[in-house]
């Protein structure tokens, strides 16, 4: 994974206007975003079971991107067509987060995400035990990258972009994002050894979201370019 942090979103839009929210993400939004400094890569995945979800992955140079002058601008002054689609996300998640552990590749074909929490007392214990695993399970055929992200808000007022949103962003815990190249392998994967009964003996609280996506766009700040006003 490219830098210490990431800035990881889930959310869903209506069938009517995917095509143009993937237009506006791919052609406005990720320029605009990898042209803010300490923005590395980003990459959009869509659901794999037809749906209307997203998942969205900016990896970021360190955690104070999050608060730089820079970030905090941008969402206090978005372009008419990000004000128009704001309103159109829907069930977002949007988390800030810190890299604990990154092993292997990230943009391959296909990704699986778990969203999690630690019982209280078991954190550490998790932490090991997602971390141990990841060594043997880039290894594995179909897969190649396991990330281990904890969530960390920095301290900042609300922005304009999420009072455009509703200002009802929820932010997940713990995030494991899983990449490979073979969807069934990861399926595998989120059954056993990150599923729900293995988790809980490492100290997970019950609950847990598990998700698959596709790779619909990745870029650095190479790829595109932002009109400087």
């Amino acid at each position: 994974m490219l830098g210490k942090a990431a800035l990881a979103m889930w959310w869903d839009v209506a069938p009517e206007t995917r095509m143009e929210l993937e237009h506006w993400h791919a052609h406005e939004h990720f320029p605009e975003r990898l042209a803010i400094p300490g923005f590395l890569r980003g990459s959009r995945w869509t659901a794999v079971d037809d749906g209307e979800g997203f998942f969205v992955l900016y990896e970021l140079q360190d955690h104070a991107v999050l608060a730089s002058a820079a970030y905090v601008a941008r969402l206090n002054a978005p372009s008419p067509w990000s004000t128009r689609m704001m309103p159109l996300h829907r069930h977002m998640v949007r988390t800030q987060c810190k890299v604990v552990h990154s092993q292997g590749a990230v943009t391959a074909r296909h990704a699986l995400t778990l969203r999690c929490s630690p019982l209280e007392a078991d954190a550490q214990s998790l932490q090991r035990g997602i971390v141990e695993l990841a060594a043997s399970v880039v290894q594995q055929p179909g897969i190649v990258g396991q990330h281990l992200l904890r969530h960390e808000a920095p301290s900042l007022a609300v922005t304009t972009e999420q009072r455009i949103r509703g200002n009802a962003d929820r932010a997940a815990n713990w995030i494991v994002v899983a990449c490979g190249y073979d969807l069934g392998a990861l399926k595998q994967l989120a059954a056993q050894e990150l599923g729900e009964a293995a988790l809980q003996t490492l100290g997970c609280a019950p609950g847990s979201a598990r998700h698959f996506f596709g790779l619909a766009y990745s870029a650095t700040p190479a790829d595109v370019h932002w009109p400087v006003s």
